[in-house]
C-alpha cells in the first residue's frame, strides 16, 4: 500500500512539474528541449490561394505574420490580415501555435475558434479555424482551414511564401496606366487615363461600348519596383460594371487599392453634311405660285424659308441663308452659312431686315409674320437613351462681310433702317451655339414649347429650362479650315433622363443676328459636326 501511495505521489510531483517548466515565462529554456525551436518569428511574402469546397480562385500575392508568444521560440502566433473569401471582407486571422523542430524543419500548428467584428464577419458566426505548416530555410508552406457553418462552405486558405529580410521597399503605386492601341478590344477607349494617386482612382472615357466590348480591356500597368499588381497588366479585365479595383503590393507587403472607373462611355453622332434633300416653302404673303424649293442637309433646318417670304417684297433672288457646297479642302460636301443684304423696308404688318443672319440649326420652322425671331423653332426631341450630351465638335471656315451694319433697339422695329456702322470692335465673327433645355410636353404640331431666337426667356440660350449650353464664336480663318470643340455646362440643373428636353445647335453667319446686326456677305462653312454623349 505503501509503495503504490510512493508511485501516485511521485507521478503527480512530475506532472506539477512539467506544467509549472511550460508555463514559467522566465524560463530561458536551455533545461527542455521541447522549446529550444529555431525562431520561425517574421514576415513571410508569397501567395494565397482562397479555396471554397475545394474551387480555387486565382493566386493573390499576400504578406502573413509570425510572432512569439512570449519569450519562447515554441510558441507563436500567426496573423493573417484583412482576410476575405467570395469577395467580401471577414477581418484578421489570428491563431495561435506551437512548433516543433526536426531535422532542420519547423512545424508548426494551432487551432481557434474565431469572431469578427465586419459586417460580414459577424453574420458568419463564431468560426472553427485550424493552422498547419512548415518552414524550412526560410521557407513557408503552410494551410488554413475555415468551417464557415452558416454558409455551409469549407474554406482552406493554401500560402507558400519567403521571409522578408526588412530591407523591402515600401512603394505601392501604380506610375502608368494605358491602353496599348495595337490591342483590337482597346479600341473603344477614347482618352488618355488619368491617375489621382492621392485618392487612388483611376478615371478614362470610352466610345460606344457595349458591355461585351468592356469585358475585354486590356490596360498596360506599370507598378513600383519589385511590386505586383492585380489584376494584372496586359492581361483581359472585365469593366462592363462600370469599375475595377486594382490592388499594388510592394515589395515589403504593404499595399495600395487603386479604382479604375469609366468616367464616360461616349456615343457619336456625326452630320457630315452629305446627303441634302430638297424643300419647300410657300410664303405668308403670297399664293402657291409663290412656293419656292432649295436644299437642305439632312436632319437640320435653314433659315431659308425666311428668305422666301422677303422674295415677293425685295430682291433677294437666289440669296439663299445656307448652299450646298464642295470643297476640296475637306474631300466632301459642306454647308455654307451666309450673311445677306435684304435691302431692308417696312411692310406693313413686318419689317425686312437690312441685315439677314444665315442660320443653321436643329430645330423647325414656323413663320411669324409679325415676329420673325419667334419663326425659328430651336431645339429637337432629344432621345434620353443616348446619355449626356457633353460636347460638340467640328470643323468650321470663316470670312467677315466688308460693311458692318447695326441698328436701334426694339431691334425688330428698326432693323429695317440698319446703318453701316465702323470700328474696331465692329467686325463680323460667327457664332455656333449647343443648349439642352427642359420641355413638359413635345408639341409636334406647332412647336410651342420650343424656345427661339426671342430675348431673355424665350431665348433657347438664355432661357431658365436651359439645363446644358455652349457657344463657339470666332472670326475670319483667312482660307483655312479649323477644329472646334463645345463643352457643354451644366450649371444648376444636372440631367435627368426621365426629363424630357429639347436639343439645339444653332450655327450663325454672324453672331449678333438676333439684333439684325452684321455685315452682308459674312459666309461660316462648317463640315462633320459631332455630337458627343456620355452615360
Amino acid at each position: 500500500m505503501n509503495k503504490r501511495l510512493f508511485y501516485y505521489l511521485f507521478a503527480v510531483l512530475c506532472t506539477v512539474t512539467l506544467f509549472t517548466s511550460c508555463s514559467d515565462d522566465d524560463d530561458n529554456g536551455k533545461g527542455d528541449d521541447q522549446t529550444e525551436v529555431a525562431d520561425i518569428s517574421g514576415n513571410y511574402k508569397g501567395n494565397l490561394v482562397v479555396s471554397i469546397n475545394e474551387h480555387p480562385a486565382d493566386p493573390i500575392s499576400q504578406v502573413i505574420s509570425i510572432t512569439k508568444s512570449g519569450n519562447q521560440t515554441s510558441q507563436v502566433v500567426l496573423s493573417l490580415k484583412n482576410f476575405s473569401f467570395g469577395g467580401q471582407l471577414v477581418g484578421d486571422i489570428e491563431v495561435p501555435c506551437m512548433v516543433e523542430e526536426r531535422e532542420g524543419t519547423q512545424s508548426f500548428s494551432g487551432q481557434k475558434n474565431l469572431t469578427f467584428t465586419t459586417p460580414f464577419g459577424q453574420l458568419l458566426g463564431t468560426l472553427p479555424t485550424s493552422v498547419n505548416g512548415t518552414v524550412k530555410d526560410g521557407k513557408i508552406s503552410m494551410k488554413i482551414g475555415v468551417t464557415v457553418a452558416a454558409l455551409e462552405q469549407v474554406v482552406d486558405v493554401d500560402f507558400d511564401g519567403n521571409k522578408m529580410t526588412g530591407n523591402e521597399s515600401s512603394e505601392a503605386k501604380i506610375l502608368s496606366f494605358t491602353f496599348d492601341t495595337s490591342v483590337e478590344a482597346n479600341a473603344v477607349v477614347s482618352s488618355v487615363p488619368v491617375i489621382n494617386d492621392e485618392n487612388g482612382t483611376i478615371a478614362f472615357e470610352v466610345e460606344n461600348a457595349s458591355n461585351d466590348d468592356l469585358k475585354k480591356l486590356v490596360p498596360t500597368i506599370e507598378v513600383s519596383a519589385k511590386a505586383t499588381v492585380n489584376p494584372a497588366s496586359k492581361t483581359e479585365v472585365d469593366f462592363s460594371s462600370g469599375s475595377v479595383v486594382f490592388t499594388v503590393v510592394a515589395e515589403d507587403g504593404s499595399s495600395k487599392k487603386y479604382t479604375a472607373s469609366i468616367s464616360g462611355n461616349t456615343s457619336i453622332v456625326n452630320n457630315d453634311f452629305e446627303t441634302w434633300v430638297s424643300e419647300s416653302h410657300q410664303p405668308v404673303l403670297g399664293g402657291a405660285s409663290a412656293t419656292m424649293s432649295y436644299e437642305i442637309p439632312q436632319g437640320w433646318r435653314t433659315g431659308n424659308p425666311g428668305i422666301v417670304e422677303m422674295q415677293s417684297q425685295v430682291d433677294v433672288k437666289d440669296l439663299w441663308s445656307v448652299l450646298k457646297e464642295s470643297d476640296n479642302k475637306r474631300n466632301s460636301t459642306v454647308a455654307l452659312v451666309q450673311t445677306i443684304d435684304s435691302k431692308g423696308k417696312d411692310v406693313w404688318i413686318t419689317k425686312i431686315p437690312k441685315v439677314t443672319a444665315g442660320s443653321l440649326f436643329l430645330g423647325y420652322w414656323k413663320t411669324n409674320a409679325t415676329n420673325t425671331l419667334n419663326s425659328t423653332k430651336f431645339g429637337v426631341k432629344f432621345d434620353n437613351s443616348l446619355g449626356k450630351p457633353v460636347a460638340v465638335k467640328g470643323w468650321y471656315k470663316y470670312e467677315s462681310g466688308k460693311d458692318y451694319y447695326t441698328c436701334e433697339e426694339p431691334y425688330t422695329k428698326n432693323c429695317h433702317k440698319a446703318t453701316k456702322t465702323e470700328g474696331q470692335e465692329f467686325v463680323d465673327r460667327f457664332s455656333i451655339k449647343v443648349s439642352l433645355y427642359k420641355t413638359d410636353e413635345f408639341d409636334d404640331t406647332k412647336y410651342e414649347d420650343c424656345l427661339t431666337g426671342e430675348a431673355d426667356e424665350k431665348n433657347f440660350y438664355l432661357s431658365s429650362r436651359v439645363v446644358g449650353k455652349g457657344v463657339f464664336e470666332d472670326g475670319g480663318t483667312n482660307g483655312e479650315w479649323k477644329e472646334f470643340n463645345i463643352s457643354l455646362s451644366y450649371d444648376g440643373d444636372s440631367f435627368d433622363a426621365e426629363q424630357k428636353y429639347r436639343f439645339a445647335i444653332v450655327c450663325s453667319s454672324s453672331k449678333d443676328g438676333d439684333k439684325f446686326w452684321g455685315a452682308p456677305g459674312s459666309k461660316l462653312w462648317v463640315d462633320d459636326i459631332e455630337v458627343i454623349y456620355k452615360k
